[in-house]
C-alpha cells in the first residue's frame, strides 16, 4: 500500500468500506497518469491485459455489482461470447471516457451504499453457473467483493505500468501529488 486510508469515524463502517474502495480505485487511476492512449491500450507483459482494459473492466464490474445489489440489470450484459470485450477499449472508447464513466459509477456506489437501510440487507446472486444457486449476499459482502476485485486489478495495473516505463506506485503517487521522487 502506497497511500494511507484515514481511520473511519467511530461506527462508520460504510465510510470505511467506501474509503478502502476509493484507495484501490486511485491505484488504477494513477497507473494511467501521463500515458498516451496508445500506451494505455498496449499489452507490455505476457498477459493480455492493458491499463485501458483494466480501467474499463473495473468500472463495468462495479456498476454491475451495484446494479445486482439494487436488483436491476447491469448496464452491459456479459456472456462467455463477449466477456473479452470488458478487458479492452473498443471503438471510440478512450481512457478519458472510461475515467469519466467510472467517476459516475463511483458516485452511484457511494450514494447507494450510504442509502441502504443496513449493510446486512441482502440481494440474490445471479443465476449463473459460477455462483451457488439461490444464494444471497449482504451489502457488506458486495462492498468487500468490490474492494477485493479492484485491489486485485490495481496490482495488475502496477505491473503493467512498471513494464511500460519503469514507474512504480511510489513514483506515481509523487507524480499525482506533484512532488519530486528523489
Amino acid at each position: 500500500m502506497v497511500t494511507h486510508v484515514s481511520a473511519e469515524e467511530r461506527g462508520d463502517e460504510r465510510g470505511a468500506l467506501l474509503s478502502f474502495l476509493e484507495e484501490q480505485r486511485g491505484g488504477i487511476r494513477r497507473a494511467l497518469l501521463g500515458l498516451t492512449e496508445e500506451q494505455a491500450r498496449s499489452r507490455p507483459s505476457a498477459s493480455q491485459l492493458s491499463l485501458g482494459g483494466l480501467l474499463k473492466h473495473v468500472a463495468e464490474v462495479e456498476q454491475t455489482w451495484i446494479a445486482r445489489a439494487r436488483q436491476e440489470p447491469p448496464a452491459v450484459r456479459r456472456t462467455e461470447a463477449n466477456w473479452h470485450e470488458c478487458f479492452e477499449l473498443l471503438g471510440d472508447e478512450t481512457v478519458e471516457s472510461q475515467l469519466s464513466y467510472w467517476e459516475k459509477v463511483a458516485a452511484e456506489t457511494e450514494g447507494f451504499i450510504r442509502s441502504v437501510p443496513s449493510l446486512d440487507d441482502t440481494c440474490p446472486l445471479p443465476n449463473e453457473p459460477w455462483f451457488p444457486p439461490a444464494e444471497r449476499v449482504s451489502m457488506r459482502w458486495v462492498m468487500l467483493h468490490l474492494i477485493r476485485e479492484t485491489a486485485r486489478h490495481a496490482g495488475h495495473a502496477d505491473v503493467i505500468r512498471e513494464s511500460l516505463d519503469g514507474k512504480t506506485a511510489f513514483e506515481l503517487v509523487a507524480m499525482e501529488r506533484g512532488t519530486p521522487t528523489d
